[in-house]
């Protein structure tokens, strides 16, 4: 099977930051397909990835003090991946209140045959590193993400 061309996939929104992801055993449970906590933590690693690429690096999290903990994430597992397949994730930062919250959406597609197998998104509050209190967004992660965020897209 012929992979699909990056630009010929079929994005939820414009312009997600993407993370390539290779499926190894490890990966896998006794089904025998990727594990729902593998998941999770790519959806993790493409987060801090997506966040540090617009400049919200962990040194800016230390400087101002506080950080965007998740409040909530919603997954919903459209097909398996297995061991060997190559992914794209993409994300979007899809909404900020401009104060404490903020949201982000998740795909995942296999590009070898266009499908998608997982749309996630989760929840965010500003929170104090110190007190793990919620906390106002400081100005840098505001203007920050107001500037990435993008609107519209299909609801979870």
């Amino acid at each position: 099977m012929t992979e699909q061309p990056l630009q010929q996939l079929q994005w939820d929104l414009p312009d997600p930051f993407i993370l390539e992801i290779q499926v190894i055993e490890g990966d896998t449970d006794r089904l025998g397909h990727a594990n729902n906590v593998v998941y999770v933590r790519w959806l993790e690693d493409i987060s801090w990835a997506h966040v540090e690429s617009l400049g919200m690096t962990w040194e800016l999290h230390e400087a101002t003090g506080k950080a965007m903990a998740i409040t909530r994430t919603e997954i919903d597992y459209l097909a398996a991946a297995n061991a060997g397949d190559r992914l794209l994730m993409g994300t979007w930062l899809s909404g900020f209140d401009g104060r404490f919250r903020s949201e982000r959406r998740f795909q995942l597609i296999r590009p070898a045959d266009g499908k998608t197998l997982v749309r996630a998104g989760s929840t965010h509050a500003c929170v104090d590193l110190k007190t793990q209190r919620p906390s106002r967004a400081p100005k840098e992660f505001a203007d920050i993400m107001k500037a990435a965020c993008v609107v519209g897209g299909k609801a979870l």
